[in-house]
């Protein structure tokens, strides 16, 4: 049947909102549906979501219970990101629901992937219902035809965009005046090169990843990895941090050192700091802000000796420097999503170390938090010799890396191309 006009609902969420709270009472088929969905009042709905796929892996792995992959041998666990949405999009669609909750439905799939699905939700758009939760305005689908923002567990129902992008203003105090704060101890480093990779070739069994990559990375550079979903930018990352055995036999230089010359990966890793957002499901303790930034320095998860004041110093500064001195005893646990990753971001960076890698640190964040912490990498590469490689499907305007290396699919495996981005 085509739905009704206001069939369609955009609601922006923000890191003090509580969507779990709305998806529970919208999916609830015995409950009345909250104020502004009464259309929806016993109808079912389909969730189009990262923690459903999270629940459906977690099956997979457990009992073995292969809902969307039962077609093929391979685990759900080993598709990309692209490959997992479109196999939960079908499972879903097979259900024939009434609506669909559309959760961040385009974080972390690159730009064409996600096209690709704007334009399936736009054919489905006069037969289902649907409720886009968005962390960015930018990302409503067109025909969205009421919009809200999420306060708490409440939405507050708005005449246009316009509104939010007044919240989004006045919500974000932009980059920290202050400098950022020296390391307990310099690193140094005297070669020209700081990762060198040479006509990388990466295959499991017939399936081709990687294809003649040259990638050479100096110090103090500031890049962006970009590719599709599926590219190999994961292998490449895993290549770089010294956890890959595939690189064991190449021409991939390490620091200086070429793969297998008697170094040890705990060599590599100290040199490194690194964040992708599923970390934060390795800190699962009660752990404070500044526990979590000396622990940073140690290169250990959770704190297990007696910081000194010099480390609790400087884990002070930087609390400081984004404005979160007055909560350096808070559980890292009980923060926000945004707060969550700017700490993180920190602890990666807080050693100024060779090498920092941030893969997706602004997925699933607000338009405010993502400003600050763009602001804030962007002050970590400028005050700092810290090469930083930083990894985004989003085009994120406000990034300041000097270079992008771009990886392109093929049959052969993706190859390489390094793009000047700024003089």
């Amino acid at each position: 049947m085509k739905n009704s006009a206001r069939g369609h609902w955009g609601i922006l969420v923000t890191n003090q909102s509580d969507k779990h709270t709305l998806i529970g009472n919208l999916m609830s088929p015995n409950r009345e549906k909250p104020s502004g969905f009464e259309v929806l009042n016993g109808k079912a709905g389909a969730l189009f979501s990262k923690l459903e796929l999270d629940k459906l892996i977690e099956e997979e792995v457990r009992h073995d219970k292969k809902l969307l992959t039962s077609h093929t041998d391979q685990s759900l666990q080993s598709f990309s990101s692209g490959e997992r949405k479109k196999a939960l999009f079908s499972y879903l669609m097979r259900q024939e629901p009434d609506f669909l909750i559309l959760d961040n439905p385009f974080d972390h799939l690159d730009r064409e992937t996600q096209q690709e699905l704007r334009e399936m939700l736009l054919e489905l758009s006069d037969s289902i219902h649907m409720i886009q939760l968005s962390s960015r305005s930018a990302d409503f689908l067109s025909f969205v035809e009421q919009i809200g923002l999420l306060l708490a567990d409440q939405v507050d129902w708005v005449t246009s965009t316009d509104d939010l992008s007044d919240y989004v203003t006045s919500s974000f105090h932009g980059a920290p005046d202050a400098s950022i704060p020296d390391p307990l101890q310099e690193n140094t480093y005297d070669k020209e090169y700081l990762i060198r990779l040479k006509d990388v070739d990466v295959s499991y069994g017939e399936k081709k990843i990687l294809h003649q990559i040259n990638w050479d990375i100096k110090p103090g550079e500031f890049w962006e990895l970009s590719g599709k979903n599926g590219s190999g930018k994961t292998t490449i990352l895993s290549m770089i941090t010294g956890d890959n055995p595939k690189g064991y036999g190449q021409e991939l230089y390490l620091f200086g050192k070429k793969k297998g010359s008697g170094e040890s990966i705990w060599d590599i890793k100290k040199k490194i700091g690194y964040f992708t957002p599923a970390m934060i499901d390795r800190f699962r303790g009660y752990h404070s802000l500044e526990n979590m930034l000396i622990s940073g320095m140690l290169d250990s998860i959770g704190l297990y000796v007696v910081p000194s004041e010099v480390q609790k110093r400087l884990a002070g500064e930087w609390l400081t420097l984004v404005g979160m001195a007055s909560l350096k005893d808070r559980y890292f646990h009980n923060l926000s999503t945004g707060e969550q990753r700017l700490i993180m971001c920190i602890r990666a960076m807080i050693k100024h170390p060779l090498l920092v890698i941030l893969d997706e640190p602004t997925a699933g964040l607000d338009d405010a938090s993502s400003e600050l912490i763009i602001s804030l990498v962007n002050k970590m590469a400028q005050e700092s010799l810290t090469t930083i490689i930083f990894v985004s499907h989003r085009k994120e305007s406000g990034l300041e890396a000097r270079y992008n290396y771009q990886l392109s699919m093929d049959e052969n495996g993706s190859t390489g191309e390094v793009i000047l981005k700024k003089e």
